[in-house]
């Protein structure tokens, strides 16, 4: 009974969180009459690929693809390189009193606010340097929103580390910028690629400070492509649902391909010993 109680969790787990997905595919494949139909068409409903001809035939919609492709790749590359330094010096190095946690404590503050909050001292400040409407612009502010997680995330994995490993390499003649690439990056391969996804999605999901910071095509992103369907007029449904579609496609394809680093940086650390 208690494996049976077990499975039948996991199934309606399994079918809560799939159950939006297949919607919103089935939705992107119905023609208009069968979008609303009563009671819904599950199942049954002669598909169509006119949307994804509709949305692939308007020449915006592959510029927004390329722009969050470029966005949230530079954008995570970016916040793993400048956070796997910072967050191995917190470790490693030595810290008056109890500066480290102090200030890993202010590096997460910042992912505690709301993004409403700092929308308005961003957008001041990227109208001042020029960079609203670009994609540099979209790259530093989604780097600045993944620092923070990137460092606390790869603290966590380095703590992992036996310092002993480190230390036999330096006394071998290697410097500590040599000890970072060669031993800890090598080692800590599951959790950055953990970090990479999760970077990723966030990225590439980012919504708010798209839609305010770009207000032209040549820098808008899918999710603020997507949510152009929503007009003064109407409400596209098909053509969003399979915008929607695309647009997942890439996250799971690159969380697909570091599946077996992803699962082990989860649980790296779980185990001692």
């Amino acid at each position: 009974m208690k494996t049976l109680l077990k499975y039948a969790a996991a199934f309606l787990a399994m079918a809560a969180a799939l159950t939006p997905i297949y919607w919103l595919i089935t939705i992107s494949l119905k023609r208009e009459i069968d979008q609303f139909a009563s009671p819904p068409l599950w199942f049954g409903f002669a598909p169509t690929s006119r949307h994804y001809a509709g949305i692939f035939a308007h020449d915006a919609f592959g510029r927004y693809f390329l722009n969050s492709a470029i966005v949230s790749t530079c954008s995570t590359l970016a916040a793993i390189v400048l956070g796997v330094p910072a967050a191995y010096g917190l470790v490693r190095f030595p810290w008056p009193r109890d500066w480290a946690r102090g200030i890993s404590f202010w590096i997460l503050s910042n992912r505690m606010l709301p993004p409403i909050v700092t929308i308005i001292p961003m957008f001041l400040m990227l109208r001042q340097v020029r960079l609203l409407n670009s994609l540099t612009g979209l790259v530093l502010v989604d780097t600045a929103l993944n620092l923070p997680f990137v460092v606390w995330m790869m603290r966590g994995f380095i703590e992992e580390l036996p310092r002993e490993i480190e230390e036999a390499a330096m006394l071998d003649g290697e410097s500590r910028l040599g000890v970072l690439l060669r031993i800890v990056l090598p080692l800590v391969r599951p959790g950055l690629s953990a970090t990479a996804v999760f970077c990723l999605i966030v990225a590439w999901n980012e919504f708010l400070f798209a839609l305010i910071l770009s207000q032209t095509q040549s820098a808008m992103t899918v999710p603020v492509g997507i949510a152009a369907h929503v007009t003064q007029y109407e409400i596209q449904w098909g053509a969003m649902s399979a915008a929607g579609v695309v647009a997942m496609l890439p996250v799971l394809i690159f969380a697909a391909a570091a599946q077996r680093y992803f699962v082990r940086g989860l649980s790296l650390g779980a185990i001692k010993g």
